[in-house]
């Protein structure tokens, strides 16, 4: 059988899974949904969950390409149909109207990461940036005033708070940290490995 998401056989073992069980009734819906109510943590509520995985699957499909996993964005919108739930039925919500709330809560829910993932990996980019410019800026002052320059020196070249050159300049200072123990670690390998080659003299 021809896979419905080509080169995604976890996705494939999901949307079999969750569109297996047959859509509940209103009739159905209703004693689970006052269960639910009465034991908001008991099996009621996980049943109505796993009965809206379909809606979530639905959802987290309708949003693939836009910068989140699309198996990511499934397991987010299933802890977002667990609340919903809860809420829709602690307000004692009719049964008919239980799946498109979850459906415009999850969606909603789901937007919401996917700007959120994407303010995130602007917000990385843009830090890179920075470091370059500190990293620059540290340089050129270094050659012109032949020492260190101070946060303040740094400020007035690049134009920024004394604020943001500390916190730009913890993270470059992170960095260098983080290469020079990799080059140590580098050469603990190799002298380990001369090690075993030195003639005895």
């Amino acid at each position: 059988m021809t896979s419905s998401f080509a080169d995604d056989t976890e996705l494939d073992a999901i949307a079999a899974q969750v569109r297996s069980s047959s859509p509940l009734t209103d009739a159905e819906l209703t004693p689970l949904l006052h269960e639910a109510r009465r034991s908001p943590t008991g099996p009621a509520g996980a049943s109505l969950v796993e009965h809206q995985l379909a809606t979530v699957l639905d959802s987290a499909l309708a949003r693939r390409g836009r910068g989140v996993d699309v198996i990511d964005l499934y397991q987010e919108g299933t802890l977002a149909a667990a609340v919903a739930i809860g809420e829709y039925a602690g307000r004692e919500g009719a049964a008919a109207g239980l799946e498109p709330y979850v459906a415009r809560v999850v969606g909603v829910f789901l937007d919401d990461v996917i700007k959120r993932e994407a303010e995130q990996k602007l917000a990385d980019t843009l830090l890179v940036e920075q470091v370059k410019l500190l990293e620059a800026a540290e340089l050129a002052l270094r050659r012109r005033l032949e020492r260190e320059p101070t946060a303040l020196e740094l400020a007035a070249a690049l134009e920024w708070t004394p604020e943001v050159v500390e916190a730009v300049g913890a993270v470059l200072h992170r960095a260098r940290d983080l290469y020079d123990s990799e080059i140590v670690d580098y050469l603990d390998d190799v002298d380990e490995s001369d090690a075993g080659d030195t003639p005895d003299i």
